[in-house]
């Protein structure tokens, strides 16, 4: 159940602890995730609105709370450096579409959850935050969720989601890297596999 969970949480919506900075508000960063949070348990798990209604709602709060540009990028790594302004360009709006068509119909598992949110840790990346929160379960211990926060020039977004000390980005990026070395068509082949699962 647990792994189940963290699966969904983790596209629903999606890194490491350093010497404290002080460019980031914590109090700030934990507040954004927390309205996150509750905005999909109002406006999309409990609505009583048509599949259709929830996946625009969904689309709509995935859309501003992540920053899926700067993720698409990490997430392609070193690949996006040689891809093509096309290539990039497409890629991203691939990658964004799979997450929303993807989660936004399991959303609905969230149904009597609830985060319990415990502060922040600090990050060694300029600008960026780790927000701690945990979810309990029907059995076993509580799930750990560790949101990784962006702050732009004040801002927020979310980066990354990391469930049970796994990051959802790394996983995505080792994943892509592989498909990318073991087909010949490159980035391409990469969107093309991506747009096949939508």
């Amino acid at each position: 159940m647990k792994k189940n969970f963290a699966a969904v949480l983790a596209a629903a919506l999606m890194m490491f602890a350093a010497p404290a900075r002080a460019d980031v508000d914590g109090a700030k960063a934990e507040a954004f995730v927390k309205n996150v949070t509750t905005q999909g348990i109002e406006q999309i798990i409990n609505a009583n609105v048509s599949q259709a209604e929830k996946d625009a709602r969904f689309a709509k709060l995935f859309n501003e709370a992540l920053d899926l540009d700067f993720i698409g990028q990490f997430v392609l790594g070193r690949n996006w450096r040689t891809a093509t302004p096309e290539q990039r360009k497409e890629f991203i709006k691939v990658y964004r579409q799979l997450n929303v068509s993807t989660w936004s119909k399991r959303f609905d598992e969230f149904k009597g959850k609830e985060f319990i949110f415990s502060g922040t840790t600090p990050s060694s990346s300029k600008g960026q935050i780790f927000v701690n929160s945990t979810v309990p379960m029907d059995q076993g211990e509580p799930a750990k969720v560790v949101w990784r926060v962006r702050d732009k020039n004040g801002n927020m977004k979310i980066v990354d989601i990391i469930i049970e000390n796994v990051s959802l980005a790394i996983t995505a990026r080792n994943e892509y890297a592989a498909f990318i070395k073991n087909n010949p068509g490159g980035v391409d082949a990469l969107i093309a596999n991506l747009k096949s699962k939508i």
